[in-house]
This record gives structure tokens, C-alpha cells and sequence, in this order.
């Protein structure tokens, strides 16, 4: 005979207000406990950050569409593995540079390219592109043309620069998380930022205005 006491007692406490109110590592932990609750939580929180990462490390949304997925599948199915003595951003964000590395790997191998950093400087220059529902402003259009310039930029340097700059500059990680999730030390992470920004820079020059240059 089930008495009160055999009821789980999580899933009757878990609900929307009471995980926005934990943290991230905290809502992986009853992640790894079996709460599909929360995984659907750090779905919501991670999803866009994961898909634009992906987008601006590759270049195809389409694709990065089915890496991120791919990223929370693998959160999922690894959930009893986490610590929670890390963060669960530079776990999640591990698993999804390390999955785009792989795809530039492939696509490497499929090109017949042997460099890494030739395809990169090849390959790059489009842009990702999100369609627009109705006409912008004079001011929202410039600041889109700006944004698909850097977009044009960061795929013209190679991938080892363009995941640094990108984990730093944009998704705004400390240096010791970047260095974490690309498995470099520390010397070599500033090296490499301050590399890429002046790369960035030297590509962007012809669009920036004199007092910036």
C-alpha cells in the first residue's frame, strides 16, 4: 500500500517559479536527478546563446540549427555526469565548440582541405543571414550591415582565433572559462584574443569611421 511518504517529493516542489529562482548548476543537479522539468529549463535559458555560438563559429544556420540539438541531447544523455563543482556554462559551452570543431573537421576532409586555417580564410565571408519580417528603420538597417560585416570578418580568421574572440568578446566568458573550454592556458587564450582582435580590426577598417580607427 503507497503511503504519503512514497510519493516523490521533487517533482512536487518543482515547478517554473521555483527554478527561475536557481541557478544554473543547481538546475542541472535535478537535471541529473530525473526532473525533465528541468532540463526544459536549461533548454530555455541556453537555447539562443547555443544556436548564435554555433552560428557564428560555423557559419550555417541550418546546420548549427541540428548541432544545438545535438548539444542538449548530449547534455541529457550525460546529465548524471556532471559536477556541480563546475559551471554549467563551461560545460554546455564545451560540448557545443567541441561539436563544431568536429563539423569544421568534416567539412575540411569532405573539401580535400588539409589546413584548417586556409579553409577557414576561404570559406568564410557570408555572413549569417536572419530574415526580417517587415522593413527596419534607417538606423536598425545600418546596425544590421555593421552586424553582417562582423559576421563577414569573424569567418575570414581562422577557427582557433574566431572561437576565442567569440567566447570572450561576445558570449562575455573570463578568460580561465575560455581557457577551460578550448583546453589552452591562460597565456595562450590572451594571445590569441588580442590576435583576433586585431585581425577583426584590420578587416573592418574600410567600414569603421575615422575618429574609431
Amino acid at each position: 500500500m503507497s503511503t504519503e511518504s512514497d510519493v516523490p517529493i521533487e517533482p512536487l516542489r518543482l515547478n517554473k517559479l521555483d527554478l527561475a529562482e536557481l541557478s544554473d548548476e543547481d538546475v542541472m543537479e535535478r537535471c541529473a536527478m530525473g526532473s525533465e522539468a528541468a532540463f526544459r529549463a536549461l533548454v530555455q535559458r541556453y537555447r539562443t546563446r547555443i544556436m548564435n555560438l554555433v552560428c557564428r563559429l560555423i557559419n550555417d544556420r541550418d546546420r548549427a540549427e541540428e548541432i544545438s540539438q545535438e548539444v542538449f541531447l548530449r547534455v541529457f544523455r550525460n546529465r548524471e555526469r556532471y559536477r556541480k563543482s563546475g559551471k554549467f556554462s563551461t560545460w554546455i559551452f564545451t560540448i557545443a565548440v567541441n561539436l563544431t570543431k568536429n563539423e569544421i573537421r568534416s567539412r575540411v576532409r569532405h573539401r580535400g582541405t588539409f589546413s584548417l586555417d586556409a579553409m577557414e580564410e576561404e570559406s568564410g565571408g557570408q555572413g549569417v543571414s536572419f530574415p526580417d519580417s517587415k522593413p527596419l528603420p534607417d538606423e536598425d538597417l545600418n546596425a544590421n550591415e555593421i552586424g553582417r560585416k562582423v559576421a563577414e570578418a569573424l569567418h575570414k580568421i581562422p577557427a582557433r582565433y574566431r572561437e576565442a574572440v567569440v567566447l570572450r568578446d561576445v558570449e562575455g566568458l573570463s578568460y580561465e572559462e575560455v581557457g577551460q573550454i578550448l583546453r589552452i592556458p591562460g597565456g595562450t587564450v590572451r594571445s590569441r584574443i588580442n590576435r583576433a582582435r586585431l585581425m577583426l580590426k584590420e578587416r573592418l577598417k574600410p567600414f569603421l569611421s575615422l575618429e574609431d580607427v
